[in-house]
């Protein structure tokens, strides 16, 4: 009798609009309740059947009830969706359409789903990789939730999926620019370029680089200085700000670096053929002759020129480092001349490397990870690469070049594309202060390393401490490397000034510096200048473009680490992160990063404490484990739906190793 009573309707509404309603964030769980995430630390439990109306991350405006003296939620308005467009999964259900999104707190969802106009629902089979759209939501009034299918990306049982999909997910292109059928340079008619054909430049890469774009040359002087002259590949001169394929390189921002592949910036005939300075091939380039003292020393003779240059000699970094570092190299026997070149610009690397060790700040070596894969895309092997001589040779040549683009730049125009760092965050350096210097008796103060001359000496201090315990630790309080079109100082690498323009094949920043520096040659204004927001675009491309690496590397772990857990293989494990649920620790062996749960270190939470912000695992009050320790682990869980690696320590109370000295052992 009760039904449909507008009276009942009334009162119903009234008791509803006195509840408090709280706004805050879904968070699911695999159990089918949630919770009502309002701020750092205050939640509210969603019981399941309310859960049905909403989906992880979604932000909402909520009813506060109280159950049985427990508060909890029930989402009543949708604020803004935590889903719109996704990487799904295809679920077939009596025929019927679904997809599942490939997300570690939805992978339980299955949504009712239709095709995009184009595509054939019958061309879809059970576990193909789609992109959908979330078209209806039960808060907007809709009848449970419904999606869009607008793409397949690829089958099942792709063995290309890690790239494809990861590429899809960040809305990333799969594949180069096309190209033009003819090429021509279009240069400034007033830009003369010199005919330096007849010096020996010579490039050195890896052995499957194509788009070779820096070529060196040094001649040492009777007086101990280097003559260095830097050759940059010049796209530039057959792309214009105004053209179509500027365009693309913009938008694009960068050649796409993925876990063994790469996606070009440019058209592969421009990057890897006209542009690439192959070697007895004429190719134009931009050029940079700086005098560098025998101390290591930039001089002011800095001079950009416009030139068509020939590399003389093609080499590899394995063999060229061999023959540095051996006398000799089985697979390469250099000529007199170019034995020369090689050996001066190894000498003036050297140079360069003790001056900036002394000076300025010098990374810590570490290996780079490289998978290699088979033909159809299997994992063959992880290699740990350690830099060599011939790569910290070239390594010390383009830091070099892209400090004295900077002065250039900043001299001529106060303008272009700088790559900066501020420090310390502001309200981080009394912390810091209190943590290096807890007494007073080191000359680290809040003004000393607020300045890049202080910020540096801090940073040298640090590598050469013990342990990297206190370098991880103030890791957290440095802002972020920007891009940015202000001359600004670089205070990680202890630098006034750096502008990058040695890779305008595979960075649009450095296109543009390419085109200033024309100008500064020329004495014009520039046809393109480093505008406010080409800062913020290119970060945010480097940012993309470092989760899409990242998470095909997670993927080709799990799927190359499957098997270990069973095998009990032990690897070291340098702890790089740690919070209150456990501790992250990268596997020295081949770079994969695995969750260590403090469960698995002692089964006791009563005796066990994990200290995000010391950095430190306790057992009874007794650290045991700190930020950059090593330690032995094995595998316990590798899980490649999420992608995701557990792993557990073989001993708890075990001495722990720096990973200096693990790397060593691996070496």
């Amino acid at each position: 009798m009760f039904q449909d009573n507008p009276l009942l309707a009334q009162l119903k509404q009234q008791i509803q609009e006195n509840l408090p309603k709280k706004e805050g964030t879904i968070k699911a769980t695999e159990k089918g309740f949630g919770f009502l995430e309002v701020d750092s630390k205050t939640s509210y439990f969603i019981p399941p059947p309310y859960m049905k109306k909403c989906m992880h991350g979604d932000k909402v405006k909520a009813i506060i009830r109280t159950e049985k003296e427990r508060e909890q939620a029930e989402p009543e308005e949708l604020l803004e969706q935590g889903l719109n467009r996704f990487i799904g999964r295809v679920k077939l259900f009596k025929g019927k359409l679904n997809v599942a999104p490939d997300h570690p707190q939805l992978k339980k969802l299955s949504l009712k789903a239709k095709t995009r106009k184009g595509i054939k629902s019958d061309d879809l089979k059970e576990g193909d990789w789609v992109v959908a759209q979330l078209i209806r939501h039960p808060l907007k009034g809709d009848n449970g939730f419904f999606v869009e299918i607008t793409e397949k990306i690829t089958d099942a049982d792709d063995k290309i999926a890690p790239w494809w999909v990861t590429l899809a997910q960040n809305d990333l292109p799969n594949s180069e620019p096309a190209g033009i059928d003819n090429w021509e340079i279009i240069d400034d008619e007033d830009l003369e370029r010199l005919d330096m054909t007849h010096i020996p430049f010579v490039t050195i890469d890896g052995e499957s680089t194509k788009d070779m774009d820096d070529a060196l040359y040094a001649k040492k002087t009777e007086a101990g200085d280097f003559e260095l002259t830097i050759a940059i590949a010049d796209p530039t001169a057959y792309i214009t700000p105004d053209s179509e394929m500027d365009k693309v390189a913009r938008e694009r921002g960068f050649t796409i670096y993925l876990p063994g592949r790469n996606i070009p910036m440019l058209p592969r005939d421009l990057a890897d053929e006209l542009c690439s300075l192959i070697e007895n091939q004429q190719r134009p380039a931009l050029c940079c002759r700086v005098t560098v003292s025998k101390e290591g020393v930039i001089g002011d003779d800095i001079a950009f020129f416009a030139a068509n240059i020939k590399s003389h000699a093609r080499l590899a970094y394995d063999h060229v480092s061999d023959w540095i570092e051996n006398g000799a190299s089985e697979a390469w026997q250099p000529s007199d001349e170019i034995a020369q070149v090689v050996r001066d610009l190894y000498e003036f690397s050297l140079a360069r490397a003790d001056w900036r060790e002394k000076n300025a700040v010098v990374f810590p070596d570490r290996p780079d990870y490289r998978f290699e894969l088979s033909e159809d895309n299997d994992v063959v092997a992880i290699h740990a690469d350690m830099r060599r001589s011939a790569n910290r040779l070239v390594e010390e040549a383009m830091i070099t070049a892209n400090i004295c683009a900077g002065k250039t730049l900043q001299a001529t125009f106060d303008s272009g594309v700088f790559n900066t760092h501020a420090g310390f965050k502001p309200e981080k350096i009394e912390d810091v202060v209190k943590l290096v210097n807890p007494d007073g008796e080191l000359p680290f103060t809040a003004e000393s390393v607020a300045t890049l001359e202080g910020f540096a000496a801090l940073r040298r201090w640090l590598a050469e401490q013990e342990t990297s315990y206190l370098d991880n630790r103030i890791r957290k309080s440095q802002a972020y490397s920007e891009i940015g079109n202000k001359p600004l100082p670089h205070y990680a690498m202890g630098l006034e000034l750096y502008a990058t323009w040695t890779s305008p094949i595979r960075k649009y920043g450095d296109m543009i510096n390419h085109r200033m520096l024309k100008a500064h040659i020329l004495g014009k204004e520039p046809v393109q200048t480093a505008d406010e927001t080409v800062g913020e675009e290119l970060a945010l491309h480097r940012k993309h473009h470092k989760i899409a690496e990242r998470n095909v590397g997670d993927w080709l772990y799990a799927r190359t680490l499957a098997d270990e857990p069973a095998k009990e293989t032990k690897f070291h494990g340098e702890i790089f992160d740690i919070n209150r649920a456990g501790m992250r620790v990268r596997l020295v062996e081949n770079g994969a990063a695995a969750f260590i749960p403090g469960s698995l270190i002692l089964a006791n939470k009563e005796r066990l404490e994990c200290n995000a912000d010391e950095g430190t695992i306790a057992i009874d009050k007794e650290v045991v484990y700190r930020l950059g320790d090593v330690l032995e682990v094995v595998l316990s869980d590798v899980n490649q739906e999420s992608r995701s690696i557990v792993a557990k320590p073989t001993q708890i109370f075990e001495e722990v190793k720096t990973v200096e000295e693990v790397t060593s052992d691996v070496e």
